[in-house]
């Protein structure tokens, strides 16, 4: 089972990939257009060109788990604008609600707890 933790940095890749790819191929990507290490323990999020699917890739120390999500009906309504950069960062909440086909951007949350220096 994946557990994810707000101390986990969750990294959401702008433009969709081709979803015929598995864990190897994702991890490519990983490494060669989005410039980050698959084995880092970061959180890759990734779409395919019709929105309707998304893709999870994480490293946690002994191997990949590689999770999807298919919608039934419709596509995820929300995604970052393709003209960003190609990776964007999300927190524990916004990827819950992007999950269930929320967005992110509209999501009204508490802000972080900071203890008072005194």
């Amino acid at each position: 089972m994946i557990q994810i933790t707000p101390q986990m940095r969750i990294l959401l890749a702008v433009k969709p990939v081709d979803f015929r790819k598995g864990i190897d191929g994702l991890a490519a990507v990983c490494r060669q257009v989005l410039g980050s290490d698959p084995f880092s323990g970061h959180v890759f999020i990734f779409r395919n060109k019709k929105a309707s699917a998304i893709k999870v890739l994480m490293y946690d120390g002994q191997g990949f788990w590689l999770c999807q999500k298919r919608l039934s009906k419709g596509r995820f309504g929300w995604w970052p604008d393709q003209s960003d950069q190609g990776l964007r960062s999300l927190a524990v909440h916004e990827l819950q609600l992007l999950i269930w086909n929320g967005n992110p951007g509209k999501a009204q949350v508490a802000a972080l707890w900071k203890p008072i220096a005194g």
